[in-house]
């Protein structure tokens, strides 16, 4: 819902229910959602409450999830007492009395993981939050907040693709299957880099990912993002599209089917190297 943009409700709408009909269940959201597209801070979630005003029922039918800790001009604050503010602006602009799945946006270095810890705890009590999330957060940092919080840490958010790999060498993927965490993987098409690739390495990557489209039957897209999915860490893309025909073809991310072979081939090429 990073682009989720504009006044047209009913616009608005036919893209969430493109998403349903495509079987997308999972909607990740943020607060600072928003100053990115030249609108106000919560501008996404106040526009997918004005939908869910509109059309309550689908609320029920998706996993819903925001994200906070990011303050304009700050950068970063999961204070205990801005946590809960942010929480219950969320759920005001939402329009709804509970989010599924909370997440830290960016990791506070001038909080301690305890005070985090607490704030998501008293949200969840409350009845505000039910699952908690991290996103852009370290293995090292996720395992501080969890040392202190009194449910699991559920699930990851990094940044992933066939051109950045971070998380298969950090060990964000390893403690993700470790504690049994989702992953869910923003800009799984490399910001763009993998539509318009405009170097030596990123052709080299749309090549590998060409061929196995062509093979599978489907776009370039439907083959990164089975790439990704093709991890035993099982990755959920975060599709961004605001395209309701592009919104159709999601599910044919599930189509191509890699060999060893062919997924390690686009990895080393994303290294430029090969493994040893």
């Amino acid at each position: 819902m990073w682009r989720f943009r504009g006044t047209d409700v009913a616009a608005a709408r036919a893209l969430v229910e493109a998403a349903f009909d495509a079987d997308v269940t999972l909607f990740d959201t943020a607060d600072i959602y928003g100053p990115d597209n030249d609108e106000e801070f919560g501008a996404a979630e106040a526009l997918l409450g004005r939908v869910f005003a509109e059309a309550p029922g689908l609320r029920e039918k998706m996993v819903l999830a925001s994200k906070g800790g990011i303050r304009m001009g700050v950068p970063y604050d999961s204070s205990a007492a801005y946590l809960a503010e942010a929480i219950d602006a969320s759920l005001t602009r939402l329009r709804c009395e509970k989010i599924d799945l909370y997440q830290i946006h960016r990791p506070d270095m001038l909080t301690h993981p305890q005070e985090v810890a607490r704030a998501l705890d008293d949200a969840r009590t409350a009845g505000k939050i039910t699952a908690i999330g991290v996103s852009n957060h370290t293995p090292a940092q996720t395992a501080a907040l969890a040392e202190f919080i009194t449910v699991p840490v559920v699930s990851h958010q990094p940044e992933f693709s066939a051109l950045t790999t971070t998380p298969l060498f950090d060990g964000l993927f390893d403690q993700a299957m470790q504690r049994g965490m989702a992953v869910l993987a923003w800009s799984p098409l490399g910001g763009g880099r993998l539509a318009d690739p405009t170097d030596e390495r990123s052709r080299a990557v749309v090549a590998l990912l060409d061929e196995k489209a062509e093979e599978a039957g489907v776009d370039r897209t439907a083959a990164a993002y089975s790439w990704i999915m093709a991890h035993p860490a099982r990755p959920i893309p975060i599709v961004g599209t605001q395209n309701v025909s592009r919104i159709a073809t999601i599910p044919d991310a599930y189509k191509p089917q890699w060999t060893r072979e062919q997924w390690y081939a686009v990895l080393q090429a994303s290294m430029g190297e090969r493994l040893p």
